[in-house]
C-alpha cells in the first residue's frame, strides 16, 4: 500500500515539532536536530519537516512504496504524466537509504517515488550543506532543468544537498 509523502521546509524545528506533535497527537517516529518525521496511519502519510532557515513551505511531495514492483509502477506513472523522469537510484537522504525516481510537475513542484530499505546516520549522501536552497534529496539535474526542461538525465546516487 502506498503512502503520501510531504516534506515541509521550516525555520524553527523545535516550534514546528511541538505544533505537529500536538496536531497529530503523537511524537515523531524519527527526530534529529534538523529533521523530524511522523509515519501516520490516519491519514496514511509520511510527513517530514526539515530545517531550512532561508526558505519555508512545501519542499517536495512524493509517494512512498512498500516493494520494488510498486516502485516500478509509480516511476512509470510519473513518467507517463508527460515530464522527464529522473532516475536517482540508490541514495541516502532524510536519514534513510532508499531507491528513488523524481519528476517536476509543469509548475516545477518536485515529486518523488521511493522505496526505503534502511537507515542512514546522516541526512544526505554527504555532509555538504545545501547552499543553493535546493531540497536536500532532489537531484541537481531535476532542479537545474526547471519546469521548462526537455531532458531527463540520469541522476547520480547523491542528493541535491551534496
Amino acid at each position: 500500500m502506498k503512502r503520501l509523502h510531504v516534506n515541509i521546509a521550516v525555520a524553527d524545528i523545535e516550534a514546528t515539532v511541538r505544533f505537529y506533535t500536538t496536531l497529530f497527537g503523537s511524537e515523531p517516529s524519527i527526530r534529529k536536530p534538523d529533521y523530524a518525521k511522523w509515519m501516520l496511519e490516519d491519514p496514511r502519510v509520511n510527513f517530514a519537516v526539515t530545517t531550512r532557515p532561508d526558505r519555508k513551505g512545501v519542499d517536495h511531495l512524493g509517494v512512498q512504496v512498500e516493494d520494488g514492483e510498486e516502485l516500478s509502477d509509480m516511476a512509470a506513472a510519473l513518467e507517463s504524466a508527460g515530464q522527464p523522469l529522473i532516475e536517482q537510484g540508490e541514495t541516502s537522504c532524510c536519514y534513510a537509504r532508499s531507491r528513488k525516481s523524481w519528476v517536476l510537475d509543469p509548475d516545477g513542484v518536485a515529486w518523488e517515488t521511493f522505496l526505503t530499505h534502511g537507515e542512514s546516520p546522516v541526512y544526505g549522501s554527504d555532509l555538504t550543506p545545501d547552499l543553493e536552497g535546493k531540497a536536500c534529496c532532489i537531484p541537481s539535474s531535476a532542479r537545474d532543468a526547471g519546469p521548462a526542461r526537455g531532458r531527463g538525465e540520469d541522476a547520480q546516487a547523491g542528493c541535491g544537498c551534496g
